[in-house]
């Protein structure tokens, strides 16, 4: 039951995300400049400064980065798994594998104070920053050109790897962020969260013909079942931490993200099974993340939430 509340109030803000978007006619441009506010200001500042004020070394920070490129590539064979099984469309599994290896950003920086304090939050901040880099090269390769984008500048440009680079630079120079900004950092942490969480909830779309069904649940269940798995073998390899491994493990439980509908979109793949696949993804979580949470309390012995 705690772990079901644990969850419960990001489920809420996600639930207020659709309703406003879908009830109250909130535009998809609102939500756009909101994201977008997130994105670029919210969400670098609460990893700044969660980084800043964390212990990490230089060993500790090369095995993240192992890490999260293994994961992606484990990610992206299960995915392609389908393949011979199910025989999909190769424009859907193009558009739909990233899906497999994705993650949401917003719930994943939102669950990890809850489950493991400040550490947890630092945690996920480098899960998350390490791996934008390397989900935006696979995903934009594997569903071929990139119509005259230039991924090196936008890999270079994107606001969760610089700020990530930014903290961890802080954190292993011990220079602690000035008094004012740190408080300013802090205020913008904490709208960070709830409206990303929104953010979320207004990009829910479920549309889905028949005959993506089986290629759907297949990407779901890599993304919530089977790649949590893979997530705790690598952690247990690399000599995780307890708290760091709980981490890696909700990482990997995450659903995909909203990004991956928008550069299936933008590389002319097929929107509609991506939707479906992170909503259907998103609204299981609910279920699937507090057991992947439990199940880590169970393996280390760490007290319950």
């Amino acid at each position: 039951m705690d772990l079901a509340l644990l969850v419960l109030p990001d489920c809420l803000l996600v639930a207020l995300g659709w309703i406003v978007h879908n009830r109250f006619a909130y535009s998809r441009e609102f939500f756009a400049g909101l994201e977008k506010l997130v994105y670029f200001f919210l969400f670098p500042a609460l990893m700044i400064r969660s980084l800043t004020l964390s212990p990490f070394s230089i060993a500790t920070t090369s095995n993240f980065l192992i890490l999260c490129f293994a994961l992606v590539v484990i990610g992206s064979l299960l995915a392609y798994l389908a393949k011979p099984i199910l025989k999909p469309s190769a424009i859907a599994l193009a558009s739909s594998s990233q899906c497999a290896y994705r993650f949401n950003t917003y719930i994943g920086l939102s669950l990890a104070p809850s489950v493991a304090g400040p550490e947890g939050l630092a945690v996920m901040a480098i899960l998350v920053g390490f791996s934008v880099p390397i989900v935006n090269i696979f995903a934009v390769k594997t569903l071929a050109k990139q119509q005259g984008s230039n991924l090196l500048l936008e890999i270079i440009k994107n606001p969760l790897v610089v700020s990530t680079f930014i903290g961890l630079a802080l954190n292993f120079m011990g220079i602690q962020l000035p008094g004012f900004i740190d408080t300013t950092f802090a205020k913008l942490s904490q709208s960070a969260i709830p409206l990303g969480l929104i953010c979320v909830g207004a990009a829910l779309m479920i549309r889905t013909g028949s005959q993506d069904g089986k290629l759907v649940a297949w990407i779901v269940s890599v993304r919530l079942l089977i790649m949590p798995i893979f997530g705790l073998a690598l952690a247990y390899v690399l000599g995780m931490s307890a708290i760091q491994t709980q981490m890696i493990v909700l990482f990997t439980a995450l659903p995909s993200a909203s990004a991956a509908y928008i550069l299936a979109v933008r590389m002319g793949g097929d929107g509609k099974i991506v939707a479906s696949t992170i909503s259907i993804g998103t609204i299981c979580c609910v279920f699937t993340i507090p057991l992947w949470i439990y199940l880590t309390q169970i393996f280390f012995n760490l007290p319950p939430l």
